[in-house]
């Protein structure tokens, strides 16, 4: 069956920055001034990370233009490097996705659990039971097509940036605290300086990272080739914004050296707007930013499934929609029950999680590699209407030697959980030659 395009430019924007802005930019920054160890190289950091996300928005947003597709990020590394590089670098991040949503949901759960069951706020079952309610609620609205689940997003989205945007209004109500961590050591040189900076990076790339999914809603998206680039544009420079906004409330309010070893940032800003009540408002705007994120996620992952199995990466069912709402049943209840699954397992995902950063960073930059042959493909075809990065080929380089940059720093700081994305990659490829050739054979039969 066809697929309806049904997304406009606001629904659009509003899922980049959902597939963006999720719990990290409520725990990061204490990762990332603690590796810092200065004011001026935390900044510096997620300036920096603004800039490379920028640049790979731009990369992205041709890319997608070139091939407004369904399940886009799956087809890109098919076309441009081979099904196998494709199949395994998707199946990698749809079970951390699975993983990180599971994850993302029980820490949603607590918040909601301290509010109205106080006394079983430390009970799993508890909230267990909350985020699988919460995951399933949202699979039934996705089920109801496209148009109820982006309509649901669009609202969860609004509200994830309102309860980012009251946080940052800290600043009205709260006196800047003492300065501190403003002057950079003498005694280190500038080659430290580059190691602190990527070992910064990580968290602040960990942050940014997720935009490039969009590009997966291609073929459901109106006047895509114009709209697609536009959205991840708009909702990168909104997301930036943000970002240096909120950093900038968390170090006058907290203090840049009390931020590095600081619990609940997000909830301490709360707590100087509304007092006393300032965790429980911000409890509920968590959770329903969770929500927010929880339901992006089942939007894109199932697409990226689809485009599996349209290739037969995955068996043909998973690319079947229902008749009436063209909702990829198969492909969505797959998904949701991966991550109703995982939250059984949630404390053994967080290692997988973690081990599967690096991974994310050789995907992100071998997929913006993908423009250099995604242009050799089409060259000869009228370039008009597509949406064509400026400085070409500046900015993509400039993308993918930062991701490289930071895969590197991963490795130097975690040897062991690099290998182990690695690993991982290798075998999904095995996986996918076995399944390859044991449909030859039926084939041929």
């Amino acid at each position: 069956m066809q697929i309806k395009k049904q997304l406009s430019l606001f629904d659009l924007a509003m899922i980049v920055v959902s597939l963006v802005i999720g719990m990290g930019i409520f725990r990061t920054p204490v990762n990332v001034a603690a590796k810092a160890g200065s004011v001026e190289l935390f900044f510096a950091a997620w300036i920096a990370g603004g800039v490379v996300a920028l640049c790979g928005a731009l990369t992205f947003a041709e890319i997608g233009s070139r091939y407004p597709l369904t399940g886009a990020y799956y087809k890109i590394f098919s076309i441009g490097y081979h099904p196998a590089v494709a199949f395994s670098i998707n199946c990698i991040g749809i079970v951390s996705s699975a993983a990180s949503v599971a994850a993302v949901t029980l820490i949603g759960s607590e918040y909601i659990c301290a509010i109205f069951f106080p006394e079983k706020a430390t009970d799993e079952t508890y909230r267990g039971g909350i985020a699988i309610a919460s995951i399933l609620l949202l699979y039934c609205i996705n089920l109801l097509g496209l148009k109820a689940s982006s309509k649901t997003q669009n609202v969860l989205t609004i509200v994830k940036i309102l309860t980012v945007v009251v946080l940052i209004s800290a600043i009205l109500f709260t006196p800047q605290a003492p300065a501190s961590g403003t002057v950079l050591p003498a005694a280190t040189g500038w080659q430290d300086y580059g190691k602190m900076l990527g070992l910064c990076l990580i968290a602040v790339s960990f942050s940014f990272a997720g935009y490039q999914a969009t590009i997966n809603f291609g073929g459901e998206t109106k006047e895509a080739r114009r709209i697609l680039p536009r959205a991840i544009i708009i909702g990168l420079l909104l997301i930036i914004s943000l970002y240096l906004l909120i950093n900038y409330a968390y170090v006058w309010v907290i203090g840049f050296d009390a931020l590095g070893s600081a619990d609940s940032i997000a909830a301490i800003l709360a707590g100087s707007i509304f007092g006393p009540k300032g965790y429980t408002i911000l409890s509920v705007l968590i959770f329903l930013s969770v929500l927010g994120y929880v339901n992006v996620n089942l939007l894109s992952n199932p697409r990226i499934m689809f485009a599996m199995g349209q290739e037969r990466a995955l068996p043909a069912v998973f690319s079947q929609t229902t008749k009436r709402k063209n909702v990829m049943a198969v492909s969505l209840s797959v998904y949701t029950a991966m991550a109703v699954l995982i939250i059984f397992f949630a404390k053994t995902f967080d290692k997988i999680l973690n081990y599967t950063i690096f991974l994310e960073c050789i995907s992100m930059a071998s997929g913006a590699a993908a423009i250099f042959m995604l242009r050799k493909a089409q060259a000869g075809k009228d370039e008009s209407t597509f949406y064509k990065v400026k400085l070409y080929p500046f900015i993509p380089l400039l993308f993918i030697l930062a991701y490289v940059f930071v895969a590197v720093s991963i490795y130097g700081d975690d040897p062991a959980a690099a290998l182990t994305g690695v690993g991982a990659f290798a075998g999904f490829c095995l996986i996918y030659f076995i399944f390859h050739a044991v449909n030859k054979r039926k084939t041929a039969t």
